[in-house]
């Protein structure tokens, strides 16, 4: 019996880690979204985290151009670095706008707050990975996932 045939098995992998300029359109998010995906899925991720995952960094990504970016040209890039190892999963999305304090966003739980359109992204992001911080002038965020079954 013949062997099967593999030379285009690395073309069908994702590496699994990796640095990517990333536009602010929604197509570049989305694909950025599942190379990353198909990388932990590779590595052995549940559905479930590599749900958790994809939303946080698309999250974060998209809260780097509305905010981070939200006075510079379309035409910065986000950088985005990722990092999958089978227990664990490490993101830093850094963008090139001011920053901010992050303990200064209100709370989108409180009453006040609570029919507001936006302001759910960070809680999102920290609902779901298991570490995230921001880290210079606060436009730099790095968030980890760890492997619940590792």
């Amino acid at each position: 019996m013949a062997a099967p045939d593999r030379s285009n098995e690395a073309d069908r992998t994702e590496p699994m880690r990796g640095t990517v300029s990333v536009l602010n359109e929604r197509g570049a998010i989305t694909a950025l979204g599942e190379r990353v995906v198909r990388a932990a899925g590779a590595a052995g991720y549940a559905e479930a985290s590599c749900f958790a995952v994809r939303l946080a960094l698309e999250e974060a990504v998209v809260n780097a151009f509305r905010h981070g970016h939200k006075d510079l040209d379309a035409s910065v890039p986000v950088e985005v670095s990722y990092d999958i190892d089978p227990a664990r999963i490490t993101i830093s999305i850094e963008d090139a706008g001011p920053g901010f304090d992050p303990s200064a966003v209100p709370d989108p739980t409180a009453p006040e707050n609570i029919t507001k359109t936006s302001g759910r992204g960070l809680l999102l992001i920290r609902s779901y990975m298991t570490e995230v911080r921001h880290t210079g002038r606060g436009n730099r965020i790095e968030m980890r996932y760890d492997r619940p079954d590792a």
